[in-house]
């Protein structure tokens, strides 16, 4: 009878000490898990806030203030705009005003 006593005694306390062991275990999880989604929500906020820079600085009137300042870019008129025709054949001698020519 001792020796069943004892078989029990030392399931109870294995038994006990692996319950012990699988709250801390439960608790050490959940606070990891905690964490986690806590660094989830500061990177969603952080990915909005990125997201809302980059359409700032795409904004056209912010695009075409940098290329007209760094770069010194003009806006097009037809009076400066060249014209290219898709075919690869000799340039077409340019048009000889009047008076000019043969002589």
């Amino acid at each position: 009878m001792i020796r069943l006593n004892l078989v029990l005694l030392l399931a109870v306390l294995a038994s006990a000490f692996y319950l012990v062991h699988t709250q801390y275990e439960s608790r050490r999880l959940y606070s990891a898990l905690y964490r986690a989604q806590s660094q989830a929500k500061q990177l969603d906020a952080d990915h909005e806030q990125l997201a809302v820079q980059r359409r700032a600085q795409a904004a056209p009137a912010r695009v075409q203030q940098l290329a007209t300042r760094h770069l010194q870019m003009r806006q097009v008129t037809p009076g400066i705009t060249q014209y290219v025709s898709g075919r690869a054949t000799a340039p077409a001698p340019a048009p000889q005003a009047e008076g000019e020519g043969a002589r």
